[in-house]
């Protein structure tokens, strides 16, 4: 080939990869009518740098419960709570923790229990009549609902009551006699055991042998339907090196997560280790992930972020020195480590985007906080009623204190807005970012956002090339202010966007004071 024809060709070659990758690259995402948080850069194709993600933080509110019984002891925690049909149900490891001189004191509570409520906030123990307490006293006024005592169901096994996650079961296909399922660590052989029930009461072995079995497992390990992938997808603790042995396990490196998929939860897919883009390498003791109900392609995870920060005049300076100095006699880290919870978020279930500022920071110094165990966050949120009147829905979380440092652990409220963990943020001066291509079904595009009196927010629907649309221009739209969690956007001739249903379009957006959670086509 001459010189001159090779070099036409590589030109227009090269011009047709560009054009391919190009064309590639700029195939819209589909988003139907789904909500999409704001909560990582999937959607974005670019942003000024006056608009930034920025992560919200809950709100304490009111202490809803107090483990006091002589049979929860002072480790209560591992919370499985969510709402079921008009009732919010609760699951908790029940584990005394008696604190001696170097040496940890008897243990007579080795149990999973049972709570309920009608709002979320004020919860009772319902006498189940199922174990004895204290052993062997007939005595079943209680609401235990999983022991260590032997069962005629539990055959072989030997299911750890106090590390339990428990979830109803949304799969379609799932039978009736097993709605409720829990997930138990094994105390022989090592693993993973998984239970079912009719009623959330009553239980059985799905399985006799551990379902999952490399790993540490010395945490809330959890599994749940995951009705984007329509499978059941498992989450569980182990470290970056150690050797699994069921006679001992020998840990070392970093705690870490773990994750695989199965379609009946007896059969699992090879592990995959959870990948965290940018975030630095961190202790994770727990996870709490689960698919946020309003968008339930979008998994939320509240893992709690373990750091040993050693001893030094700060570390005196915390609450309950004493009991410190007492807990670090049996091992050092007891007295020095401290706990708080983390926020991270997934689109496959393996990479996910971890921010590494606190989302739950131990909070103002004072009597049970700043300690190994402290604001373990619940698995998981549930949607409650604000105490404001007149206010939207709002979510609640739950975290523990006093683990360990009294005679009984705690249960905090914390409260924030609907999709309110991350949002895009722009200063009076304003910014903006820009989507990228996506198709959509719906009549209206709705917000949930906030502003200032003096901030607002304007939205500009374009081509996949950038061009304004006629009539959906950013001239066009007539500026949103207030506080709200779902307004559609009006243009000046209307909030009716169905023409551009199921054409590729982008959303430019721009805001002054004002932090934008979540939008939705419908």
């Amino acid at each position: 080939m001459p010189h001159n024809a090779r070099l036409v060709f590589l030109v227009c070659f090269s011009l047709s990869l560009l054009t391919t990758a190009t064309s590639f690259a700029a195939e819209p995402i589909d988003i139907g009518s789904r909500l999409e948080l704001l909560v990582d850069d999937t959607l974005i194709e670019s942003q000024s740098e006056t608009a930034r993600f920025e992560l919200h933080h809950p709100t304490p509110r009111e202490i809803v419960f107090n483990y006091d019984k002589p049979w929860e002891g002072t480790g209560c925690g591992y919370q499985s709570i969510f709402k079921d049909g008009d009732k919010y149900r609760m699951y908790y490891k029940a584990w005394n923790l008696d604190v001696q001189e170097k040496k940890l004191g008897p243990n007579h509570s080795n149990f999973t229990c049972y709570a309920e409520s009608d709002d979320g906030i004020h919860w009772k123990r319902p006498n189940l009549g199922l174990f004895s307490f204290p052993p062997g006293s007939g005595n079943k006024q209680n609401n235990i609902v999983i022991g260590k005592a032997y069962r005629d169901w539990m055959k072989s096994a030997k299911p750890d009551p106090v590390h339990p996650a428990v979830f109803k079961d949304e799969n379609p296909a799932c039978p009736a006699d097993a709605k409720y399922k829990a997930i138990l660590r094994s105390r022989g052989p090592h693993g993973l055991l998984v239970l079912k029930s009719p009623d959330g009461i009553h239980w059985s072995l799905l399985s006799e042998k551990p379902v999952i079995t490399d790993g540490a497992f010395d945490s809330e390990n959890l599994a749940f339907w995951d009705p984007a992938t329509r499978q059941y997808r498992a989450y569980w603790r182990y470290f970056t090196k150690g050797t699994t042995n069921e006679k001992n396990w020998k840990p070392s490196g970093l705690r870490d997560i773990r994750t695989a998929t199965s379609d009946d939860l007896l059969t699992w897919s090879k592990p995959q280790d959870l990948k965290y883009g940018d975030a630095p390498p961190e202790q994770l003791y727990t996870n709490q992930i689960k698919p946020y109900y309003r968008a339930p392609h979008i998994l939320v995870g509240f893992p709690t972020r373990y750091i040993e920060r050693g001893w030094s005049k700060s570390m005196e300076a915390l609450p309950e020195l004493k009991h410190r100095k007492m807990r670090s006699s049996i091992s050092n880290r007891y007295g020095m480590a401290i706990t708080e919870g983390l926020f991270m978020t997934s689109r496959d279930g393996v990479n996910f985007k971890r921010w590494p500022e606190a989302f739950l920071r131990p909070g103002i110094e004072r009597k049970d906080t700043w300690n190994y165990g402290h604001q373990y966050i619940a698995w998981q949120l549930v949607e409650t009623k604000s105490d404001t009147e007149g206010a939207p829905n709002e979510l609640s979380l739950y975290a523990t204190e006093g683990y360990w440092t009294g005679k009984g652990s705690k249960l905090r409220r914390y409260t924030m807005r609907i999709d309110g963990f991350v949002s895009i943020n722009a200063p009076l001066k304003g910014g903006e970012f820009t989507t990228k291509p996506i198709t959509f079904t719906g009549k209206e595009l709705k917000l949930n956002f906030s502003t200032s009196a003096a901030g607002g927010i304007t939205v500009e629907l374009q081509t996949p090339d950038g061009k304004p649309i006629e009539g959906f221009t950013d001239a066009d739209c007539t500026e949103l202010f207030g506080d709200t969690i779902a307004r559609p956007v009006h243009w000046k001739q209307g909030t009716d966007v169905s023409s551009l249903a199921g054409q590729p379009v982008k959303l430019k957006i721009k805001l002054k004071d004002a932090d934008l959670y979540s939008f939705k086509f419908e």
